[in-house]
């Protein structure tokens, strides 16, 4: 692609094949990069984050506003996400990820210096608003860059970035907690996101046909609000505990998701392509598809709790088994990438729901107390069973979201809304998981098993999501 006008040429073609040389040729090598390191750049932040904050918090204070950290960032990243369609239409695929790089990379400053609590707070929701544009980048640029056939390899690949923070995240963390220079760790951030936009600049076009025969739409004020505030209510209710306040809080997010819903079909300025709601759409199915296994992913924020308590496993070993979801995910996303035939495709979307909801029950039925090691060894075997359930189903419903128009301007929109189904559904499922743990207690056993059924029976609903979508027509009728 041209970098000399600020409009590109046609789509690259990249080869006359479809596997992963061509996707990392020399055409969509830069691109590739770019994409795939701002997602790795989030997530590693994400499980870096939640090992520092002990040591953070040991220097500076603010114990009450611990829970805070990731709560900020998640409600920041939901509102930046829900802008990307209209960043990239109003200023391009470069100066948008210069945006998303740029306030990624403040935050992580402002974190690093932070003296006090709360204005390390302040940098972590800068960090969200990069971070929300950077996942949301993702899904829209691929789609903007990259010929369709590559497409699946490339969210596979976005998908194995998932499974590197989970394993690089906690790892450098730890060792920058244990020397007592948290504060270096958020530094780095900032310097992977100054090389990351580096690249950018030359891997990156300043305009694509796409970006440049659209004009930005209004911004949909009022289903921003409506998102965030649920967002807010859903990610409160995942820090306060088992209680009433929980409860109601939960109920309010439902109550201003479907006030936004409303406020969606009733036309205007919208954050998802217009007619999602309505009766007969197949993008409200594909989307629930991604929605339902998004939220079956939350359970491993429980897992090295259950390993250290229930397994008597050590914090790394603990930690390597809740990894081992993100492990399954990953690699059943780039091995399920290469499937392009439809019927082999629909085989998958249906596959994927199946193989979580038997390695969660599976998982759960061996919870018992002094848990031998054979029996531990099978927890991670059928939590990467239950993982791989869903890289293999997400890398194919993914696609299907972003074809789902001829008008560029509604697939770059239906794209980017992929991550902000992600994150809402996210906080729906890190609630839904704390009030499952509170109400199976106080006894550990009991809270592990009644999340893990729990979640089990949430993979048999991803099921009925999946085959109800496959019912559509437009499915049947190009296998996408």
């Amino acid at each position: 692609m041209s970098q000399k006008s600020s409009t590109a040429g046609p789509r690259p073609e990249v080869g006359d094949g479809d596997g992963w040389r061509d996707l990392f040729g020399p055409a969509a090598r830069g691109p590739v990069t770019v994409f795939a390191g701002g997602v790795a750049l989030y997530a590693i932040n994400v499980y870096l984050t939640t090992s520092l904050l002990p040591s953070a918090v040991a220097e500076i204070g603010g114990l009450e506003l611990y829970a805070w950290a990731m709560t900020v960032f998640l409600i920041a990243s939901v509102i930046t996400s829900m802008l990307v369609s209209r960043t990239l239409t109003r200023f391009g695929p470069r100066t948008s990820y210069w945006i998303a790089l740029g306030l990624f990379g403040a935050g992580s400053l402002v974190a690093t210096f932070a003296p006090t609590m709360p204005v390390l707070l302040a940098g972590r929701g800068l960090q969200g608003l990069g971070g929300g544009l950077l996942a949301g980048l993702a899904f829209a640029v691929i789609r903007m860059v990259q010929p369709e056939r590559l497409w699946k390899r490339s969210l596979g690949l976005t998908s194995a970035m998932w499974g590197i923070g989970n394993v690089v995240g906690p790892v450098l963390g730890g060792i920058f907690a244990q020397f007592g220079a948290w504060r270096g760790a958020f530094l780095l951030l900032a310097i992977c996101s100054a090389g990351i936009a580096l690249l950018a600049k030359r891997a990156m076009p300043a305009r694509t046909p796409d970006s440049g025969s659209t004009t930005p739409g209004r911004v949909p004020t009022l289903s921003l609000v409506l998102l965030t505030l649920a967002t807010t209510a859903v990610s409160i209710a995942s820090v306060v505990g088992l209680s009433v306040i929980m409860v109601v809080l939960i109920a309010v997010a439902v109550i201003l998701v479907i006030g936004f819903v409303v406020a969606e079909r009733r036309g205007g300025a919208q954050v998802l392509p217009a007619g999602t709601f309505r009766r007969g759409s197949v993008l409200i199915w594909l989307y629930l598809a991604v929605a339902v296994l998004a939220i079956t992913s939350t359970v491993e924020a429980f897992l090295p709790l259950f390993g250290q308590r229930i397994g008597g496993l050590s914090p790394l070993g603990a930690g390597l088994l809740g990894a081992s979801l993100s492990w399954g995910w990953s690699v059943a996303a780039i091995l399920n990438s290469g499937i392009s035939r439809p019927a082999a495709t629909r085989v998958a979307r249906l596959a994927g729901p199946i193989l979580v909801a038997v390695g969660l029950a599976g998982y759960t039925a061996l919870q018992l107390e002094g848990a031998a090691p054979v029996r531990i060894g099978l927890w991670f075997v059928l939590l990467f069973v239950a993982g791989a359930g869903i890289g293999m189903s997400l890398v194919h419903w993914m696609p299907a979201v972003m074809s789902i128009s001829a008008d560029p301007t509604e697939s770059q929109q239906a794209a980017a809304g992929v991550n902000t189904v992600q994150l809402i559904s996210n906080a729906f499922g890190s609630a839904l998981a704390g009030l499952l743990v509170g109400i199976g207690g106080p006894a550990i056993i009991g809270s592990a098993q009644l999340l893990g059924y729990g979640y089990a029976v949430v993979g048999v609903l991803a099921l009925v999501v999946a085959a109800r979508a496959l019912r559509t027509r437009a499915l049947r009728t190009d296998g996408k």
